[in-house]
């Protein structure tokens, strides 16, 4: 695509969580919007969204919306991606889409930009932003795993509700409220009740016992980390915390990784922060990480019972980082 000095830009599924803050990140990071195209279904016809001062009307989502589009994030679902991202691409649009639809499809990239930038030489016209439990533990390994090779993850994660999106923010919200008023509680979005709750299952559970989110970390992460020789088992759990996803990170790794060099190595990388002083009792929290852009790590510490490996508590907001951060950067990237 041509150079330009501004860009129109659609979001795809504009008035949903997701949709929402990539609207604001795209204003936060001053991306050089020319003209912001929000699009939703007709569920959304009427509504607006803000966005550098100015109340824009959200579009209905049709085969014909992406003339004239520079730059389309999508983050509405699979079945969305799969029937809008080749017309959008065909109109001329750059897609990135937040979705599973094409995260592993060979000709497509994965791509985090601290981890492999590099992969956006080869796109199509598509481009997958990956699961937002993967983003942030990539970008928390990849320094580690360039020094020392990571052979081995075990991965827990603690995932907020936004991830569900906006509907199950509001069922924790209800719920927190129907319990402490001693009503009875509804459960509509989750299959149990969140509230006071944790839920070990996330998406669909397939045969093997574990769940399609447990199955996306760990092939997203052999591709994006371009090694598929890395074993990785994972187990995906959703607490009742808003914004925020936190993970229990062990790793394997080839050679001998100090807790020293590993905060070191962390600390000199893009995109992370270590907080990680256990006398001060200090470590990354949800409540304090949500609304920021960076990876924390904190709680290093040296697996003791094998030779070689390490523990780390890695925490990111998964609406900027996990989703629309990352896709707003992969747009900085692909028009540098």
């Amino acid at each position: 695509m041509n150079r330009k000095s501004e860009y129109t830009v659609a979001v795809v599924g504009a008035t949903g969580a997701v949709g929402t803050e990539m609207i604001q990140v795209l204003e936060e990071r001053k991306f050089p919007v020319k003209e912001l195209v929000p699009l939703a279904s007709d569920r959304s016809e009427g509504l607006t969204v803000e966005f550098q001062g100015q109340e824009i009307p959200v579009k209905v989502l049709k085969p014909d919306s992406f003339g004239g589009v520079d730059v389309a994030l999508f983050s509405a679902g699979a079945g969305i991606s799969k029937e809008f991202g080749p017309m959008a691409v065909q109109a001329g649009a750059v897609v990135i889409d937040n979705s599973s639809a094409w995260r592993m499809d060979s000709n497509v990239p994965l791509v985090v930009p601290e981890v492999n930038a590099y992969a956006l030489a080869e796109h199509k016209g598509l481009i997958a932003n990956p699961n937002c439990s993967t983003i942030q533990m990539v970008v928390a390994l990849k320094p580690l795993h360039d020094a020392v090779r990571i052979k081995r993850i075990v991965v827990t994660t603690f995932q907020s509700v936004s991830g569900t999106g906006k509907e199950a923010m509001e069922e924790l919200s209800n719920q927190t409220r129907q319990l402490l008023s001693f009503g009875d509680v509804k459960t509509e979005v989750y299959p149990h009740q969140i509230a006071f709750n944790c839920l070990p299952h996330i998406d669909e559970f397939l045969p093997s016992g574990y769940t399609k989110e447990e199955m996306k970390m760990v092939q997203e992460t052999r591709k994006i980390m371009n090694d598929s020789s890395i074993q990785v088992t994972a187990t995906t759990v959703r607490v009742p915390v808003f914004v925020c996803h936190a993970e229990s990170v062990n790793i394997e790794t080839e050679k001998k990784l100090t807790v020293r060099e590993a905060r070191a190595l962390l600390a000199a990388a893009p995109g992370i922060q270590v907080y990680d002083d256990p006398e001060r009792k200090l470590y990354p929290l949800p409540i304090d990480v949500a609304g920021t852009d960076a990876v924390y790590v904190g709680r290093i510490r040296e697996d003791e019972s094998i030779p070689k490996g390490l523990n780390l508590w890695v925490v990111a907001d998964n609406l900027r980082k996990g989703a629309a951060l990352n896709a707003v950067q992969i747009a900085e990237a692909i028009f540098r």
